[in-house]
């Protein structure tokens, strides 16, 4: 669904932000990409909706190279939440914006009405479709933002830090979309430093560094090695972390997963 071949970009003359990057990802995939500030993750982004098109190499959506194309033309296949959401908020209520996408795309009145509702009611805010976005906390505009994307029902959901400023249970609800939206195909291309949405919901771990791909790790690989956790600057999460201090079988990273292992492990002394 999503390829990068050789890709170098740069925003001016200081040096290349991207750097030969190569990257494929496939639908119904989970990617998150990982790095340090100024590595090229939210440049990749950008290069992925058009936004932005490489000076060498190609970017490829879909069956389409990016070559000439505008964001105007993914936008019925590519959906993109901004990492600083109010950036992208501009209606006066929040039914007005998640219907945006679906009625600048030609739907009927009564399917732009339907996916706004099921988008809202996915999101957990079918009670504030009447409320000014900004009247909302950080992490509701989140929501609305990412209510947005999905009632464009893309086929390619990007996400820039889509669990900043959110509580465990805003994170574990985000989790759930976006392992839904794989399930039915779509791609999911997330920028994230949020280790514990990563042993959530993430299938591969891309760590970017110099505008290059430098690993390319399953999800529970990352969480669970502290050697690989130093080099990010991040601390493993606390769930992935109690898995493997107490050297749960399989070693688990997602809670519900945990929980059932500590279960497991519990019933089994108790029968001792």
């Amino acid at each position: 669904m999503l390829a990068f071949k050789d890709v170098v970009f740069s925003y001016d003359d200081s040096g290349n932000v991207l750097d030969g990057l190569c990257l494929d990802v496939s639908p119904g995939e989970i990617v998150a990409l990982v790095g340090a500030n100024g590595a090229g993750k939210t440049t990749i982004t950008r290069l992925a909706t058009a936004l932005e098109h490489p000076f060498s190499g190609t970017v490829v959506v879909g069956e389409r190279s990016t070559d000439g194309l505008s964001p105007e033309d993914l936008s019925r296949s590519v959906a993109y939440l901004f990492q600083h959401v109010d950036q992208q908020l501009f209606s006066s209520s929040v039914r007005d914006e998640v219907g945006f996408a679906p009625r600048n795309a030609g739907c009927s009145p009564a399917e732009v009405l339907e996916r706004t509702e099921q988008a809202l009611e996915r999101v957990g805010l079918s009670g504030a479709s009447s409320t000014h976005p900004f009247d909302l906390s950080l992490a509701n505009r989140k929501l609305v933002g990412l209510a947005s994307a999905l009632a464009q029902k893309p086929r390619l959901l990007i996400l820039d830090e889509p669990t900043q400023g959110m509580d465990r249970k805003h994170m574990a609800l985000v989790s759930r979309i976006v392992e839904e939206e794989a399930a039915r195909g779509c791609t999911v291309l997330v920028v994230t430093h949020d280790l514990g949405f990563v042993a959530e919901a993430v299938h591969r771990v891309v760590l970017v560094e110099k505008g290059r791909v430098v690993e390319d790790l399953p999800a529970a690989k990352v969480v669970t090695d502290p050697v690989i956790n130093q080099r990010l600057g991040l601390n493993m999460p606390a769930v992935p972390s109690l898995s493997v201090a107490l050297r749960l079988p399989g070693t688990p990273v997602k809670f519900a997963e945990v929980v059932r292992a500590l279960s497991t492990v519990a019933a089994g002394r108790t029968r001792q």
